[in-house]
């Protein structure tokens, strides 16, 4: 999978349209590689003030990987289904153009309110996603799909109980506790189908020895899901190899490149020997022109995630915010500052001069989202 191989393919260029919003902190996981969207895990973290917040395992078993430095200074809180959350999504996509909102956690099949927040966002016009783990959604899934959600991203850490308890804190290691986990997800996979809710599921392939696990998930669950690869943030050359060895071993073609512009996710589209797709997603080098230059982590090593997109929270006890880097969540402003400042008009401007030049370069049309 080298960038000889897929720079010579079709190229459709997506704009970023899309709003991220971690609607709840809860989880039923305790994976040892979270970054919770950048922000401390609250229960762990009552009574702290900003300064004082870890991002290590605490009584819940939870992390939130880039805590010790990316300056978090407030809780998140989970999102109610009201008024005020319907004004924050107009209030962000009248000042940026968004057609989209995907909604995030913790676990976002936890929240009580979850049919309705989609049906907030739909009324608005919005296309409404989510990324899951699987944990709770047969139970939701029904009545989130008769408001409107359109597909579900699913995280999947693990296709045996061994391998899902090998990447939980140590009190939840339990192949037992796993093995739930599992049928939840398979559950969360046949109601999704069932209910005409578009799925696809996310694993990060960090070497060799996940490739037994990928060729699981596709033999098991691919004609109800889309597989997506993803590579590790951390990737020393390891994790694209062994994308590459699921691509040989299923003989799999690529066929199309599908870049984000505004944004530093990009995938090629492989197709199937039996007609399936096949997708393989990674991290362009993106930065913002002006938030991004001076940032102590601008370099090849410790940005991990690129520009990524802009996502939306509530503080506990206080207003919306906004930010666009979780290693730098002490770039976030107050939901009111954001959509009147000079970020904010980066962030458009960046988005529609990508646009353009992704268009002109590879000599194709935008697709909107």
């Amino acid at each position: 999978m080298t960038d000889t191989d897929t720079n010579a393919l079709p190229i459709t260029v997506v704009p970023d349209r899309t709003l991220r919003v971690k609607i709840i902190d809860a989880c039923g996981l305790a994976c040892t590689f979270c970054h919770n969207e950048g922000t401390p895990v609250t229960t762990d973290n009552l009574g702290r003030e900003a300064g004082q917040f870890t991002g290590t395992a605490g009584r819940s078993g939870r992390v939130s990987i880039y805590l010790a430095t990316n300056s978090a200074s407030f809780l998140p809180e989970r999102i109610k289904a009201d008024s005020d959350f319907a004004l924050a999504l107009a209030a962000v996509r009248g000042s940026l153009p968004t057609t989209e909102v995907h909604f995030t956690g913790g676990e976002p099949t936890l929240h009580p309110e979850l049919p309705a927040l989609v049906r907030i966002a739909r009324r608005l016009g919005l296309t409404v996603g989510l990324t899951s783990n699987g944990e709770n959604g047969a139970a939701v899934l029904p009545e989130c799909a008769a408001a409107g959600l359109d597909r579900i991203n699913l995280s999947v850490f693990g296709t045996t109980p061994e391998e899902l308890a090998a990447v939980q804190a140590p009190r939840f290691a339990s192949p037992k506790l796993a093995a739930r986990k599992l049928d939840a997800l398979a559950a969360t996979i046949d109601t999704a189908s069932r209910h005409g809710v578009k799925v696809s599921a996310n694993i990060v392939i960090p070497d060799h020895d996940h490739v037994a696990r990928v060729l699981r998930i596709i033999e098991e669950h691919g004609r109800a899901v889309t597989v997506r690869m993803l590579v590790n943030l951390e990737d020393d050359g390891a994790s694209l190899a062994a994308m590459q060895e699921v691509v040989d071993h299923l003989g799999a073609v690529a066929v199309r490149r599908i870049v984000t512009a505004g944004a530093s996710d990009q995938r090629t589209r492989y197709r199937l020997p039996d007609g399936r797709a096949l997708y393989a997603k990674s991290i362009r080098s993106v930065r913002l022109p002006d938030t991004c230059a001076g940032c102590r982590f601008n370099n090849d090593r410790d940005c991990q995630e690129g520009y990524y997109g802009v996502r939306m929270y509530r503080a506990r006890g206080g207003p919306f915010m906004v930010g666009v880097c979780i290693q730098r969540m002490d770039l976030c402003l107050t939901l009111g500052e954001f959509v009147m400042s000079q970020r904010c008009a980066e962030v458009r401007d960046f988005r529609e001069e990508e646009t353009a030049r992704l268009m002109a370069l590879h000599k194709t049309a935008a697709v909107s989202r």
